[in-house]
């Protein structure tokens, strides 16, 4: 089990959506998170990987039978659900609406890259604010590190892999450089994570949990 603060505990009580965001060497990880979600997971999950349009990966097909959430590509003015991982199609940007709904946008790429990750988290920060927790995990670029301070500023839980177990430390790194990385964790502490996370939000006395 981990040994989480008092104030890192009653963060994730008040987690009403869950960002997990990778780029190079990010995916196995990432994948055994998804694993471990419990079929009753109470929130729903955005997925965010850098992926080349020009190539069909089929991602979400993949892990869908090995996962006990709901595993599927977002889709415009979708509104999100309880256990269900919502992965970012290659070419699309994934926003969230102020109604939260997921919104599919072809704006210019940010960070070389679309999805971006810091996009999402942005456009989730304004929307969820303190109700976010978000992962960052391995990459070779700095998308996301400013995503991260942006759910920061806002109040949520910012989780970062440990450079020091991330395939690629670009992207880690780039996050704590900027202070947004509040929970620092192994790849074994990530999956622990992923078990844990719904005892934790389950814990909350939140009315709109009711």
């Amino acid at each position: 089990m981990l040994k989480l603060t008092p104030h890192i505990a009653r963060k994730l009580q008040g987690t009403e959506v869950l960002i997990l965001a990778c780029s190079a060497g990010g995916f196995k990880v990432m994948f055994e998170m998804l694993k471990v979600f419990p079929e009753n997971l109470s929130i729903g999950v955005l997925v965010i990987i850098h992926r080349n349009p020009k190539y069909e990966t089929n991602i979400e097909e993949s892990i869908r039978s090995k996962c006990r959430i709901m595993v599927k590509v977002a889709e415009e003015k979708e509104r999100i659900k309880p256990a269900t991982a919502y992965f970012a199609p290659a070419g699309y940007h994934l926003l969230i609406e102020p109604d939260r709904s997921l919104s599919l946008d072809v704006s210019e790429p940010v960070n070389f890259c679309r999805p971006s990750i810091d996009v999402t988290m942005q456009s989730v920060a304004d929307v969820y604010g303190a109700s976010t927790t978000a992962v960052l995990l391995s990459g070779a670029n700095q998308d996301g590190a400013k995503g991260m301070q942006s759910i920061q500023q806002a109040g949520g839980l910012c989780v970062v892999q440990r450079p020091e177990y991330a395939e690629i430390k670009t992207m880690p790194e780039a996050a704590i450089a900027l202070g947004a990385a509040e929970l620092l964790l192994s790849d074994e502490e990530l999956i622990a994570f992923g078990q844990e996370l719904n005892n934790h939000i389950l814990k909350s006395d939140q009315p709109w949990r009711n």
